[in-house]
C-alpha cells in the first residue's frame, strides 16, 4: 500500500481555473493492473459498497422512474449498454456512447472529454441531466435517501449519518466506492505477458500482440508497461470519428461555444451533434483539443459494442479497419482535418488485422466470459 497525490487541473467557463488536490492510496490489484488509487478522504468499506450498489440500480433517481445507473452501465454488457449511443428517460438519445465503467477507478478523468476529475464528481451530472435521467435537482434523490428505512439504515451502517445530515456528497462517495470494486486483470493476455504462461492466448493472438506493438503502433496511445497495462495514455486524441459533424468554419464553432456557454458543458455535449463533436475543446478551450476524445481502455472491450465515442462502429474488425486506413471507416474517404499526429495508414494486411483482432478479444477477463 502507497499514498501519492494527484492534481487535476479542470478549465471551466471564462478560461477560469480550478485546481483540486487529490490524496490516494494505492491498493494492490489483479494481475496485469496497477495498484487501485483510492481517495484518502473515501475509503472503500463493505457498508459503502453495501449502499453504493443499491443506489447505482435504484430507478427511483430518475424523473420516469425507469432509469438507473445501471441502465446504461449494465453488468451483463460490459457495464455498458450495448447501444451506439445511450438513451435515458422516454427512450430520449444523446450523442454518446456510454464508456464500460470496468476499471474506470484506474482513469485521470472521467466521461469521454474528461469534465469530471473524480468518479464521485462523475456520479453526480447524469442525475439532472434532461436526457439521461432528467430530475429537476437532486432532492428527489435525498428525500429518498433520507426516509426510505432500508437506505436509513444503510446511510447510518456506511457514514453514521442520519436525516439531514445526508447529502448528496454521501451519495457520491457510495457511488463511487462501489464503482471501485468494478476492476478487471487477469485475462489471457495479462497471465501470457505478465504471468509467464505461454499457453494463456491462441497463436492468433500473439501474432496480433506483435501488430499491437509493433507495426500497429496502437500501444502508443493504449499503453502497455513492463509491469501493467491500463490500455489508455490518459489523454486526449482527434482520431477522426464524427469528422463531418464537427463545425465546418468559425461561425459553426462559436455557435458550438455558446451553446456550451448557454447549457453547460453536461447538457450542451448530449444535445447537440456539433457541440458533441469538439470533445475536449468543449472542456479546456484549447484550439489542440478540438474534436479530441479520451483514449478508452482496451479491457474487455469485446464486451462493449459499438465502439468509439459515437458508437459509430459496430464491430471490432471494422475499428481496426478504421485505424487501419488512418482514421477513414473507407480508403476512398477524404482525410479529416486536425488528426492526431499518429493517426496515419498503417498498411496492414487483412491477417494482421484479423490477428489484432484477436488479441483484442484475448483482453477479457475471466469474470466477464460469457458461459
Amino acid at each position: 500500500m502507497k499514498t501519492t497525490t494527484r492534481h487535476f487541473k479542470k478549465m471551466l467557463m471564462g478560461g477560469v481555473i480550478a485546481a483540486t488536490l487529490v490524496t490516494y492510496v494505492a491498493f494492490a490489484g489483479p494481475l496485469g493492473l496497477p495498484p487501485l488509487p483510492v481517495p484518502a478522504n473515501n475509503p472503500i468499506t463493505p457498508e459503502k459498497v453495501k449502499l453504493g450498489d443499491k443506489l447505482f440500480h435504484d430507478k427511483r433517481f430518475s424523473n420516469t422512474g425507469e432509469v438507473s445507473c445501471a441502465t446504461c452501465h449494465d453488468r451483463e454488457k460490459g457495464f455498458a449498454d450495448g447501444l451506439p449511443v445511450s438513451e435515458g428517460i422516454n427512450k430520449l438519445k444523446g450523442t454518446r456512447n456510454a464508456p464500460t465503467v470496468i476499471n474506470a477507478a484506474y482513469l485521470h478523468t472521467q466521461f469521454w472529454d474528461g469534465r469530471e476529475p473524480t468518479l464521485e464528481a462523475q456520479s453526480a451530472g447524469p442525475f439532472i441531466n434532461p436526457v439521461e435521467m432528467a430530475l429537476p435537482n437532486h432532492e428527489p434523490i435525498l428525500k429518498i435517501v433520507r426516509t426510505d428505512p432500508e437506505y436509513v439504515d444503510l446511510f447510518k451502517k456506511a457514514f453514521a449519518k442520519t436525516g439531514n445530515q445526508i447529502t448528496m456528497k454521501e451519495v457520491e462517495q457510495a457511488i463511487a466506492s462501489f464503482e471501485r470494486t468494478l476492476i478487471a486483470g487477469n485475462s489471457p493476455f495479462d497471465r501470457y505477458f505478465y504471468g509467464g504462461d505461454k499457453n494463456a492466448m491462441s497463436p492468433a493472438a500473439i501474432r496480433g500482440l506483435d501488430v499491437f506493438i509493433n507495426q500497429g503502433r496502437c500501444v502508443s496511445c493504449h499503453v502497455i508497461e513492463q509491469t501493467q497495462a491500463l490500455f489508455t495514455d490518459n489523454r486526449f486524441h482527434m482520431i477522426g470519428a464524427s469528422a463531418q459533424q464537427m463545425p465546418k468554419d468559425l461561425d459553426e464553432l462559436a455557435a458550438a461555444v455558446e451553446d456550451v456557454k448557454k447549457k453547460g458543458t453536461d447538457i450542451a455535449v448530449l444535445s447537440n451533434e456539433k457541440t458533441s463533436s469538439l470533445g475536449r475543446f468543449a472542456v479546456t478551450r484549447d484550439l489542440t483539443d478540438i474534436g479530441a476524445f479520451k483514449t478508452s481502455t482496451l479491457r474487455n472491450i469485446a464486451l462493449t459494442a459499438p465502439y468509439l465515442h459515437d458508437g459509430s462502429l459496430k464491430t471490432l474488425e471494422e475499428v481496426v479497419q478504421f485505424y487501419n486506413n488512418g482514421g477513414r471507416v473507407k480508403e476512398t474517404d477524404p482525410v479529416p482535418e486536425l488528426l492526431s499526429g499518429g493517426i496515419r495508414p498503417l498498411n496492414l494486411s487483412k491477417e494482421q488485422q484479423a490477428d489484432l483482432v484477436e488479441f483484442l478479444k484475448a483482453l477479457t477477463s475471466p469474470e466477464f466470459v460469457k458461459k
